[in-house]
């Protein structure tokens, strides 16, 4: 099975060979690095930027406008913060150009805290991103879904934000991507770098097919009544944890992963929590202005004669930043213990 820097890579391969990818591009994107989590390596249209954030979101705008599609990556999340004005720009050209204009570009960036990052490579940007009018954002939990949506991702005529975990790069699905070979250590031999000199290298891709998972559907990855919990991105395997952990105590607990928050899946929602009558949102965003709260908030508005109890965000702390050590780390974001402390309470609150 890929992990998820592998999907990434073969969903780009795919790309230039389908859709017409032309440019991927980004600090130490292109050769001999492919990326910091190695997810553009041996990539034909891959090349290396100066480090300069403004200048990426610039050209993918630029290229965008020319009418050629581009994926242009943030090394990391933690400093796109300086491109929140283009990012804007972006997310508006189409509609302040009625429409004349199309922006075929994906912007994608690893994302949350997990690696022991510390405060500037732990950032999360849920709430920024979904506060960009214009722009579609989707984030992955595994690997056949980081594939099939940046298919869609790049397919898409307008802008699409690809948040991708940095603590699920190196993780494994559980299915195969369609083309992928079974054995995971085939794969390897076929499409990842060797260490040291790389000049005489080149990827074998395997036969990949199309798999695109629309933007704007949800998945519910545990089937339950009792509770819904509602994620998205590294939080989805710490609920399925939990649920798990909680089936085996006696309780039968929903979890559903959004895979994108703009647009998001409100009827898997809705229909959820009609069914459950509790509701738990659950990512490692800051708490205060958190895009769980909206979510929170349209569920109150919409569905309060169906609530059982109040709706809940569990969410990263308010702090300024996430310290280095794993016990920092791990009081500052959601953890599966926590996850359970809040899913009980909410599933022992009487009406």
């Amino acid at each position: 099975m890929a992990n998820m820097a592998q999907a990434i890579r073969m969903a780009l391969h795919y790309c230039e060979d389908h859709y017409a990818l032309q440019d991927v591009f980004g600090e130490d994107v292109g050769a001999p690095l492919g990326g910091v989590f190695t997810a553009t390596q041996g990539l034909k249209t891959a090349w290396n930027s100066p480090l300069d954030e403004r200048g990426i979101v610039g050209m993918a705008i630029g290229i965008g406008l020319a009418g050629d599609r581009c994926v242009a990556e943030i090394q990391f999340v933690d400093y796109i913060f300086n491109t929140i004005d283009l990012l804007k720009i972006a997310g508006n050209t189409h509609w302040v150009s009625n429409g004349n204009y199309s922006l075929p570009i994906v912007l994608m960036t690893p994302v949350g805290a997990g690696i022991r990052g510390s405060i500037y490579h732990s950032h999360s940007f849920d709430a920024w991103a979904t506060r960009l009018p214009g722009w579609k954002v989707v984030m992955p939990s595994n690997p056949l879904d980081a594939y099939g949506l940046m298919l869609a991702a790049v397919k898409d005529p307008n802008p699409v934000l690809f948040l991708k975990s940095k603590a699920l790069m190196r993780v494994r699905g559980d299915e195969l991507i369609p083309g992928e070979p079974e054995d995971e250590k085939t794969l390897k031999k076929m499409i990842d770098a060797p260490i040291g000199d790389r000049t005489g290298w080149n990827p074998q891709w395997p036969d990949v097919e199309e798999y695109v998972v629309p933007i704007g559907k949800a998945k519910v990855t545990r089937p339950g009544r009792c509770l819904s919990i509602i994620t998205y991105g590294r939080n989805v395997l710490m609920c399925n944890q939990a649920a798990d952990e909680l089936h085996h105590e006696g309780f039968n607990v929903e979890v559903i992963d959004l895979r994108s928050l703009m647009p998001y899946d409100w009827e898997t929602i809705r229909e959820s929590v009609h069914r459950t009558g509790r509701v738990l949102f659950v990512n490692e965003d800051t708490e205060v202005t958190n895009f769980g709260e909206h979510l929170a908030y349209r569920v109150t508005q919409e569905l309060f004669y169906d609530l059982l109890s109040r709706p809940r965000v569990l969410a990263g702390k308010n702090l300024p930043g996430i310290g280095l050590h794993p016990n920092l780390e791990e009081a500052t974001v959601p953890q599966v213990r926590h996850i359970k402390e809040a899913a009980l309470e909410i599933i022992n609150e009487v009406p």
